[in-house]
């Protein structure tokens, strides 16, 4: 047990922290109300995917509910796996799917890939949730997360910022509103906006030595993190 003096200043330092969660807390919900107050962006173009009953348009994909999340999930078409990374997100997903759904909001996963190797990196990884073939579709590149041959050489737009080299593919998350019959697009987020659907990381943020990722991030090493079936051979 700590001495009074340093419990004393533990509790200080815990309350000016404090202070700035319940700021941070503000804040977040501030930016939730931005977001859902974006114009409406109505889709125009007929998008198709393959799904495991078949075609399905975008507004399909709602399944009688009147929001979609689209999750972009890196799996290109030539790929054996789904991203290490997306496959960390995605780990997260089941469990809040009934609840999503109760709140009128259809959740799926969408991926550049054969419909096939989606079902069969889906059995590997024990996941149930809906995940849609984008393939054939100009789903991915109109949403900024696949590239083409010339875009990866000359550089392209992600995350609403350029880069010289986006690579093949990108994630992120978009959001999609159905009225009256027509899909519009709302909302979308990349790169580190999907931070906050990891909840695992929400958790290593309050652990004791937090992500421990600042060589990392400064691109010395690799990333820890695998498939969850891989620690194993780590």
């Amino acid at each position: 047990m700590a001495n009074g003096s340093r419990q004393q200043e533990w509790r200080r330092l815990r309350l000016e922290l404090l202070e700035l969660e319940k700021e941070h807390t503000r804040r977040s919900d501030e930016l939730a109300r931005m977001r859902r107050e974006l114009p409406w962006l109505r889709i125009e173009k007929q998008y198709e995917f393959e799904t495991g009953k078949g075609t399905k348009t975008l507004a399909e994909l709602f399944d009688g509910r009147s929001q979609l999340l689209v999750y972009h999930f890196m799996f290109g078409p030539e790929w054996h796996a789904g991203c290490e990374g997306c496959s960390l997100v995605a780990d997260h997903f089941d469990g809040g799917m009934v609840h999503l759904n109760q709140r009128d909001v259809t959740m799926v996963c969408v991926s550049r890939t054969s419909l096939e190797k989606i079902n069969a990196y889906k059995r590997r990884m024990g996941w149930r949730f809906p995940w849609v073939s984008s393939l054939g579709s100009h789903f991915n590149y109109d949403f900024g997360v696949s590239y083409t041959a010339e875009q990866q050489a000359n550089g392209a737009e992600y995350n609403f910022r350029w880069e010289n080299d986006p690579g093949e593919e990108g994630h992120g998350l978009s959001s999609f509103a159905l009225e009256d019959g027509v899909v519009h697009h709302v909302y979308s987020t990349y790169a580190r906006g999907t931070d906050v659907f990891n909840t695992f990381y929400q958790l290593l943020d309050r652990a004791p030595k937090g992500r421990d990722e600042e060589a990392l991030l400064r691109g010395e090493g690799e990333w820890w993190w695998r498939r969850h079936d891989e620690y194993g051979e780590t």
